[in-house]
């Protein structure tokens, strides 16, 4: 559902072509939803289909340039001033509770690989904290859904070196 969304936000701000969409999607967006082209243009031709986007232009090569309607911007908006009622689940967290399951070595093994997983991205977003240019204002919250995922990656990395040091390290019920 948040992928729906997210292109509805894209187009909130400018008007923009499947491809153009899919540009500032993998340079602002991608690191909190990730979502491949064949999706996102699956929820276009929804969105349209709907009537919460429409066709702006089109150009050379049957290229369609979409904008959101008023619709679409209620339907955005609504969105964003309703609180989020999900539960949170967590898979990976599921996956700890039972690492008892599996050998010792293999579950520092696991804690290891989320510990690289996590410093990989928290170097990709420190990239982008340095690649984009966050002084305009323009970008001001998507400067701090970044400052969310570089404390996030940060505190995964360390609470991952945690886990496998403290398995490391004799305890109890060693498989």
């Amino acid at each position: 559902m948040s992928l729906r969304f997210a292109a509805l936000g894209l187009l909130s701000q400018e008007p923009g072509s499947g491809y153009d969409l899919l540009k500032r999607f993998e340079i602002s967006m991608a690191n909190v939803w990730p979502a491949t082209q064949s999706q996102l243009y699956g929820e276009l031709g929804r969105l349209e289909r709907e009537g919460l986007i429409e066709i702006a232009a089109e150009g050379p090569r049957r290229r369609k340039t979409y904008a959101i309607t008023d619709t679409g911007r209620r339907a955005l908006r609504e969105w964003l001033a309703t609180p989020d009622t999900a539960p949170a689940r967590s898979a990976r967290l599921l996956r700890v509770f039972l690492l008892s399951e599996v050998d010792r070595p293999d579950a520092i093994a696991f804690f290891t690989d989320i510990r690289r997983k996590a410093e990989a991205e928290l170097a990709h977003l420190t990239t982008l904290l340095e690649r984009i240019p966050w002084d305009s204002g323009e970008n001001e919250f998507g400067r701090i859904a970044l400052e969310h995922g570089l404390r996030h990656y940060r505190m995964e990395a360390e609470w991952a070196r945690w886990a496998a040091d403290r398995l490391t390290v004799e305890g109890p019920a060693a498989r």
